[in-house]
């Protein structure tokens, strides 16, 4: 059991903001490097080994099983956080950086699909690492508000689905079905699951690179590069999420109940970590992160809204609103913490629409970005 302290404290601040600045103070004090080659490994390997295990157990025919509505309030809310993105910092830039639109990619990429998205993102448009450190404060903190506000609603589902003249029944299905599979394909991890999981995220992290590395030897995508649009790292990130789904569709995705997705979130915190200690304490309490709050802030409510608005007009059950939302914002760590207020059984649900938030995020991502890069007037 955790510890009834650290549960709390683990509660009120998620543990990937100390991954983050416990690093960061101890390379400040200089007990640890600020710069290792280490670090970069990490950036370069780990992180695709992590996209490769976070989308291994995708699961489209469940996906589709959902409905249609679970979809389109998926797609709405990723299309939320793709114009609200650009929709903010056309409100906001005045008070922040030149170069904010590249800060915010970080954002883009996490709110999408999850931190490793949006470290991928971070590293694909140049973002420094001292520079992210506002924008992770403010993803935890407005993450963490607006779950809040999601489980409050959650308890009075009832009343908030009559407002919407939502058809319940959809909802009273899945709930019946989910409550059937609930225990299905989770088993306790053998050695040889373990290494198997390790041999399929590092083996085709290295295939992502080693292709990616010849692609650059090509006019076109060396023409890309030159551009600022897609570097190496950014095809390799984008090639080890196609493998992903692709492998999601073969036996390997039963990988998933030995905990693939764990150790790909294990992964997650690693990269974090290797991320605060190359960063600047005093950049981070001095990098404008109240505008960078407010410009937060007003991306979450544009995203809000749309989910709203395209909710309401297809009569979709809060639950499917609340639960595609956490998926895009609060990805896999906290999505089935919504999906189980409405009903334990319901949990995986979370899981499953945060799984195609890890696909989406990247792509999605990396287009808002490419319009927050337009609206910065950036070449």
């Amino acid at each position: 059991a955790a510890h009834p302290v650290a549960g709390r404290v683990f509660k009120v601040i998620p543990a990937l903001v100390f991954c983050y600045f416990v690093p960061t103070v101890l390379a400040t004090l200089q007990v640890i490097p600020s710069k290792c080659v280490l670090y970069e490994w990490v950036r370069q390997f780990v992180l695709p080994a992590s996209l490769l295990l976070l989308t291994l157990s995708l699961d489209v025919k469940g996906i589709v099983r959902l409905g249609p509505k679970a979809g389109i309030l998926m797609l709405a809310g990723t299309a939320g956080v793709m114009i609200g993105g650009p929709v903010a910092l056309l409100i906001w830039q005045h008070k922040l950086p030149c170069d904010a639109w590249r800060t915010m990619s970080y954002l883009a990429g996490s709110w999408i699909g999850g931190s490793a998205n949006g470290i991928a993102l971070q590293k694909t448009f140049g973002a420094p690492d001292a520079a992210i450190g506002p924008l992770i404060v403010v993803d935890a903190a407005l993450a963490n508000v607006w779950m809040g506000v999601l489980l409050y609603l959650a308890a009075r589902h009832v009343r908030v689905d009559r407002w919407l003249g939502a058809d319940s029944s959809a909802f009273l299905a899945l709930e019946k079905r989910m409550q059937e599979s609930h225990d299905r394909g989770s088993r306790t991890p053998s050695l040889a699951d373990l290494m198997l999981i390790l041999a399929f995220g590092f083996g085709f992290a290295w295939a992502a690179h080693a292709v990616s590395t010849r692609m650059m030897g090509v006019q076109f995508f060396a023409t890309l590069k030159e551009k600022g649009i897609l570097d190496a790292y950014g095809w390799k990130v984008i090639l080890v999420t196609l493998a992903g789904v692709l492998v999601s569709f073969t036996r390997a995705r039963s990988l998933e109940g030995a905990g693939a997705s764990k150790i790909g979130t294990l992964m997650i915190y690693l990269l974090v970590t290797c991320i605060g200690a190359g960063a600047d304490f005093n950049q981070l309490l001095h990098g404008g992160t109240g505008y960078y709050l407010a410009l937060g802030a007003t991306w979450m409510l544009i995203h809000a809204t749309i989910l709203l608005i395209v909710g309401r007009l297809i009569r979709a059950p809060l639950f499917f609103m609340a639960v595609a939302s956490q998926a895009n914002i609060g990805g896999a760590a906290s999505a089935p913490v919504v999906a189980g207020a409405f009903s334990p059984a319901l949990a995986p649900v979370g899981v499953l629409l945060a799984i195609l938030g890890y696909v989406l995020g990247t792509y999605g991502g990396w287009i808002c970005v490419q319009v927050c890069r337009t609206v910065a007037g950036a070449g």
